[in-house]
Protein backbone atom coordinates (compact mmCIF):
# COMPACT_ATOMS: atom_id res chain seq x y z
CA UNK A 1 0.00 0.00 0.00
CA UNK A 2 1.11 3.53 -0.75
CA UNK A 3 -0.04 6.73 0.98
CA UNK A 4 -1.10 9.28 -1.63
CA UNK A 5 -2.85 12.63 -1.75
CA UNK A 6 -6.53 12.97 -2.62
CA UNK A 7 -8.34 15.73 -4.50
CA UNK A 8 -11.80 17.07 -5.22
CA UNK A 9 -13.71 16.21 -8.38
CA UNK A 10 -13.28 19.77 -9.67
CA UNK A 11 -9.51 19.59 -9.20
CA UNK A 12 -9.33 16.31 -11.09
CA UNK A 13 -11.50 17.56 -13.94
CA UNK A 14 -9.34 20.69 -14.25
CA UNK A 15 -6.20 18.54 -14.44
CA UNK A 16 -7.77 16.32 -17.10
CA UNK A 17 -8.87 19.24 -19.29
CA UNK A 18 -5.52 20.07 -20.98
CA UNK A 19 -4.84 16.41 -21.69
CA UNK A 20 -8.27 15.93 -23.22
CA UNK A 21 -7.83 19.10 -25.27
CA UNK A 22 -4.57 17.68 -26.58
CA UNK A 23 -6.35 14.51 -27.69
CA UNK A 24 -4.91 12.20 -25.06
CA UNK A 25 -6.99 8.96 -24.98
CA UNK A 26 -7.65 9.03 -21.25
CA UNK A 27 -10.78 6.87 -21.48
CA UNK A 28 -8.99 4.14 -23.39
CA UNK A 29 -6.13 4.11 -20.89
CA UNK A 30 -8.55 3.99 -17.99
CA UNK A 31 -10.58 1.19 -19.58
CA UNK A 32 -7.48 -0.87 -20.32
CA UNK A 33 -6.35 -0.64 -16.71
CA UNK A 34 -9.85 -1.44 -15.45
CA UNK A 35 -9.98 -4.53 -17.68
CA UNK A 36 -6.64 -5.72 -16.29
CA UNK A 37 -7.87 -5.38 -12.71
CA UNK A 38 -11.10 -7.19 -13.59
CA UNK A 39 -9.16 -10.07 -15.13
CA UNK A 40 -7.08 -10.35 -11.96
CA UNK A 41 -10.18 -10.37 -9.75
CA UNK A 42 -12.25 -12.76 -11.89
CA UNK A 43 -12.31 -16.43 -10.88
CA UNK A 44 -12.08 -19.10 -13.60
CA UNK A 45 -15.30 -19.26 -15.68
CA UNK A 46 -16.72 -16.33 -13.72
CA UNK A 47 -19.45 -14.23 -15.28
CA UNK A 48 -19.34 -10.42 -15.36
CA UNK A 49 -22.20 -7.92 -15.27
CA UNK A 50 -21.32 -4.41 -16.45
CA UNK A 51 -23.82 -1.93 -15.00
CA UNK A 52 -23.46 1.20 -17.10
CA UNK A 53 -24.91 4.66 -16.81
CA UNK A 54 -25.17 7.11 -19.67
CA UNK A 55 -21.90 9.01 -19.19
CA UNK A 56 -18.15 8.53 -19.40
CA UNK A 57 -18.12 6.36 -16.26
CA UNK A 58 -20.33 3.92 -18.14
CA UNK A 59 -18.05 4.29 -21.16
CA UNK A 60 -15.03 3.19 -19.13
CA UNK A 61 -16.98 0.17 -17.87
CA UNK A 62 -18.29 -0.78 -21.32
CA UNK A 63 -14.87 -0.55 -22.97
CA UNK A 64 -13.38 -2.71 -20.23
CA UNK A 65 -16.23 -5.17 -20.68
CA UNK A 66 -15.49 -5.28 -24.39
CA UNK A 67 -11.89 -6.24 -23.65
CA UNK A 68 -13.02 -9.07 -21.39
CA UNK A 69 -15.64 -10.30 -23.86
CA UNK A 70 -13.02 -10.32 -26.64
CA UNK A 71 -10.96 -12.64 -24.43
CA UNK A 72 -13.84 -15.09 -24.07
CA UNK A 73 -15.28 -13.94 -20.74
CA UNK A 74 -19.08 -14.10 -20.39
CA UNK A 75 -20.06 -10.43 -20.13
CA UNK A 76 -23.59 -9.11 -19.76
CA UNK A 77 -24.44 -5.41 -19.88
CA UNK A 78 -27.19 -3.74 -17.87
CA UNK A 79 -28.02 -0.17 -18.88
CA UNK A 80 -29.49 2.04 -16.18
CA UNK A 81 -30.70 4.80 -18.50
CA UNK A 82 -32.31 5.14 -21.92
CA UNK A 83 -28.93 6.00 -23.46
CA UNK A 84 -25.33 4.84 -23.06
CA UNK A 85 -21.86 5.89 -24.13
CA UNK A 86 -22.11 5.18 -27.88
CA UNK A 87 -18.55 3.98 -28.55
CA UNK A 88 -18.42 1.93 -25.39
CA UNK A 89 -21.73 0.20 -26.04
CA UNK A 90 -20.85 -0.51 -29.66
CA UNK A 91 -17.49 -1.99 -28.62
CA UNK A 92 -19.11 -4.20 -26.00
CA UNK A 93 -21.72 -5.50 -28.42
CA UNK A 94 -19.16 -6.07 -31.18
CA UNK A 95 -17.04 -8.08 -28.74
CA UNK A 96 -19.96 -10.37 -27.92
CA UNK A 97 -21.31 -8.85 -24.72
CA UNK A 98 -25.06 -9.25 -24.30
CA UNK A 99 -27.36 -6.44 -23.21
CA UNK A 100 -29.79 -7.76 -20.60
CA UNK A 101 -32.76 -6.40 -18.71
CA UNK A 102 -32.72 -5.99 -14.94
CA UNK A 103 -35.13 -8.92 -14.61
CA UNK A 104 -32.75 -11.11 -16.62
CA UNK A 105 -29.75 -9.97 -14.61
CA UNK A 106 -31.25 -10.89 -11.24
CA UNK A 107 -32.99 -14.08 -12.40
CA UNK A 108 -29.96 -15.85 -13.85
CA UNK A 109 -26.92 -17.42 -12.16
CA UNK A 110 -24.99 -15.07 -9.91
CA UNK A 111 -22.28 -12.94 -11.46
CA UNK A 112 -18.80 -13.33 -10.02
CA UNK A 113 -18.16 -9.63 -10.62
CA UNK A 114 -20.48 -6.66 -10.95
CA UNK A 115 -18.82 -3.64 -12.54
CA UNK A 116 -20.32 -0.44 -11.11
CA UNK A 117 -20.10 2.08 -13.95
CA UNK A 118 -23.30 3.93 -13.15
CA UNK A 119 -22.21 7.37 -11.90
CA UNK A 120 -18.73 8.90 -11.67
CA UNK A 121 -17.38 12.16 -10.32
CA UNK A 122 -19.89 14.21 -12.29
CA UNK A 123 -22.59 13.43 -9.74
CA UNK A 124 -24.43 16.26 -8.00
CA UNK A 125 -23.94 17.45 -4.44
CA UNK A 126 -26.69 15.01 -3.42
CA UNK A 127 -25.29 11.58 -4.34
CA UNK A 128 -28.56 9.67 -3.83
CA UNK A 129 -29.24 7.36 -6.76
CA UNK A 130 -32.54 7.79 -8.56
CA UNK A 131 -34.60 6.22 -11.33
CA UNK A 132 -33.17 3.23 -13.17
CA UNK A 133 -29.85 3.48 -11.35
CA UNK A 134 -31.54 3.21 -7.97
CA UNK A 135 -33.72 0.28 -9.03
CA UNK A 136 -30.75 -1.62 -10.45
CA UNK A 137 -28.62 -1.17 -7.33
CA UNK A 138 -31.49 -2.06 -5.00
CA UNK A 139 -32.13 -5.33 -6.81
CA UNK A 140 -28.46 -6.28 -7.14
CA UNK A 141 -27.64 -5.54 -3.49
CA UNK A 142 -28.93 -8.84 -2.01
CA UNK A 143 -26.44 -10.93 -4.02
CA UNK A 144 -23.61 -8.58 -3.05
CA UNK A 145 -24.51 -8.50 0.64
CA UNK A 146 -24.78 -12.28 0.68
CA UNK A 147 -21.29 -12.59 -0.79
CA UNK A 148 -22.46 -14.23 -4.00
CA UNK A 149 -21.20 -11.36 -6.17
CA UNK A 150 -18.29 -8.95 -5.71
CA UNK A 151 -18.33 -5.36 -6.95
CA UNK A 152 -15.57 -3.50 -8.77
CA UNK A 153 -16.37 0.22 -8.84
CA UNK A 154 -15.28 2.45 -11.70
CA UNK A 155 -13.55 5.55 -10.30
CA UNK A 156 -15.89 5.77 -7.28
CA UNK A 157 -18.82 3.69 -6.01
CA UNK A 158 -22.05 5.11 -7.43
CA UNK A 159 -23.98 6.91 -4.73
CA UNK A 160 -20.87 8.18 -2.91
CA UNK A 161 -20.27 11.94 -3.06
CA UNK A 162 -16.79 12.33 -4.61
CA UNK A 163 -15.61 15.23 -2.45
CA UNK A 164 -16.71 14.34 1.07
CA UNK A 165 -17.60 10.64 0.97
CA UNK A 166 -21.18 11.10 2.10
CA UNK A 167 -24.04 8.89 0.89
CA UNK A 168 -27.71 9.76 0.62
CA UNK A 169 -28.84 6.35 1.88
CA UNK A 170 -27.87 2.67 1.83
CA UNK A 171 -28.69 2.11 -1.86
CA UNK A 172 -25.01 1.87 -2.78
CA UNK A 173 -23.13 -1.16 -4.06
CA UNK A 174 -20.26 -1.72 -1.59
CA UNK A 175 -17.12 -2.32 -3.63
CA UNK A 176 -14.53 -4.98 -3.02
CA UNK A 177 -12.22 -2.94 -5.25
CA UNK A 178 -12.44 0.60 -6.61
CA UNK A 179 -10.30 1.38 -9.65
CA UNK A 180 -9.82 5.15 -9.65
CA UNK A 181 -8.23 7.14 -12.46
CA UNK A 182 -5.75 10.00 -12.49
CA UNK A 183 -5.93 10.82 -8.79
CA UNK A 184 -7.64 9.57 -5.67
CA UNK A 185 -10.94 11.34 -5.13
CA UNK A 186 -11.30 12.65 -1.59
CA UNK A 187 -14.64 10.91 -1.18
CA UNK A 188 -12.93 7.54 -1.41
CA UNK A 189 -10.97 8.12 1.78
CA UNK A 190 -13.54 10.08 3.83
CA UNK A 191 -16.68 9.19 5.80
CA UNK A 192 -18.90 6.48 4.29
CA UNK A 193 -16.91 6.52 1.07
CA UNK A 194 -13.94 4.97 2.83
CA UNK A 195 -16.18 2.14 4.04
CA UNK A 196 -17.78 1.55 0.63
CA UNK A 197 -14.69 1.74 -1.60
CA UNK A 198 -12.91 -1.49 -0.61
CA UNK A 199 -9.35 -1.78 -1.88
CA UNK A 200 -8.45 1.29 -3.93
CA UNK A 201 -6.33 0.86 -7.06
CA UNK A 202 -4.95 4.11 -8.48
CA UNK A 203 -4.29 4.29 -12.22
CA UNK A 204 -1.82 6.99 -13.23
CA UNK A 205 -3.04 9.00 -16.24
CA UNK A 206 -0.34 11.66 -16.13
CA UNK A 207 -2.38 14.35 -14.40
CA UNK A 208 -0.52 17.25 -12.84
CA UNK A 209 -1.97 18.10 -9.46
CA UNK A 210 -0.09 20.28 -6.95
CA UNK A 211 0.68 18.36 -3.80
CA UNK A 212 -0.02 21.38 -1.61
CA UNK A 213 -3.59 21.61 -2.96
CA UNK A 214 -4.58 18.10 -1.83
CA UNK A 215 -7.54 17.95 0.53
CA UNK A 216 -6.95 14.50 2.06
CA UNK A 217 -4.68 11.46 1.95
CA UNK A 218 -5.31 7.73 1.74
CA UNK A 219 -3.67 4.34 1.29
CA UNK A 220 -3.95 2.75 -2.15
CA UNK A 221 -2.43 0.15 -4.42
CA UNK A 222 -0.73 1.64 -7.46
CA UNK A 223 -1.74 -0.01 -10.73
CA UNK A 224 1.18 -1.79 -12.37
CA UNK A 225 0.41 -2.17 -16.05
CA UNK A 226 3.28 -4.60 -16.49
CA UNK A 227 1.60 -7.27 -14.40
Amino acid sequence: MTRVRAYTAAQVRAAEAPLLAAGEPLMDRAAAALAAVLRAELPPAGRVLVVAGRGDNGGDALLAGATLASAGVHVDVLLTADAAHPRGLAAARDAGARVVSLDEAVAGPDYALIVDGIVGIGSSADPTLRGGAREAVARLLPAVRAGRSRVVAVDIPSGVQPDDGTVGDDVVLPAAVTVTFGAVKAGLVCAEGARRAGRIVLVDLGLRLPEDEAVATGDVDLFDGAR
